[in-house]
């Protein structure tokens, strides 16, 4: 089954008298256990893109269906049941709250999600452990280095067994050798756990871990090719 699928996916923002096409026509399907890459400039729609299909926004107009289910049209609560139950996010900013331990952090996602405390706690430390960083169950995020707090929200994004994780900028905020060390989780993730993976980037290096780069420019996508992988 297909986890996206998007076609003739449009969005149209109206800011006071001018208009601005963010999306203009997207077809693009996202297979499970698929790690894909969203590459373009600012202003490519990759960003939309990403709100969309983490059902943060709604199209214009276009069909999106998730799991084979249209969501198109779904009101504000039926796509916040999905995302907490079926989808995982990473952040550039990691977002973890920072007056809570790395381990309360993994465990929010259950919390809303109404898992029992014990079976919250035995998830949270296998998910950090999976990622590395179960050593720093007890610390908050000022104890960490921006490196630990994205694995942090890496186990965050894994706790509820996601159909798909979505990463916006994910290494955006780390030098080179720990965007590397991440990337290399995600590309693990996917090749190990079977995870589903989108990825936003404007780096080719980073765009460069997955096994598909997808395109976008003025809103359309300009290119979908596989990839080898060299970079993993």
């Amino acid at each position: 089954m297909h986890v996206l699928s998007v076609r003739d996916l449009r969005k149209r923002y109206v800011l006071g008298e001018s208009a601005v096409q963010a999306l203009d026509g997207i077809d693009l399907t996202l297979e499970r256990g698929e790690f894909v890459a969203i590459m373009g400039p600012s202003g490519s729609g990759k960003s939309t893109f990403m709100q969309i299909a983490g059902m943060l926004d709604t199209p214009t107009s276009g069909e999106y269906l998730f799991e084979g289910a249209d969501v198109s049209s779904l009101n504000a609560d039926a796509r916040a049941a999905i995302r907490s139950r079926r989808l995982g996010f990473v952040f550039q900013a990691y977002n973890l709250l920072p007056r809570t331990t790395a381990l309360d952090n993994v465990e929010l996602p259950m919390v809303y999600a109404g898992v029992p405390d014990a079976q919250r706690r035995q998830t949270a430390l296998e998910k950090m452990t999976l990622v590395g960083v179960d050593r720093l169950a007890d610390h908050h995020p000022n104890q960490m280095s921006g490196g630990q707090q994205q694995r942090v929200a890496i186990a965050r994004a894994l706790v509820n067994d996601p159909a798909l994780i979505l990463a916006d900028e994910p290494t955006g905020a780390l030098d080179t050798k720990t965007s590397a060390d991440v990337m290399r989780i995600l590309a693990r993730l996917n090749e190990e756990q079977g995870s589903t993976i989108m990825l936003v980037t404007h780096e080719p290096d980073i765009a460069a871990y997955a096994g598909r780069i997808v395109t976008f420019r003025d809103g359309r996508i300009v290119a979908d090719v596989r990839n080898d992988r060299r970079a993993a």
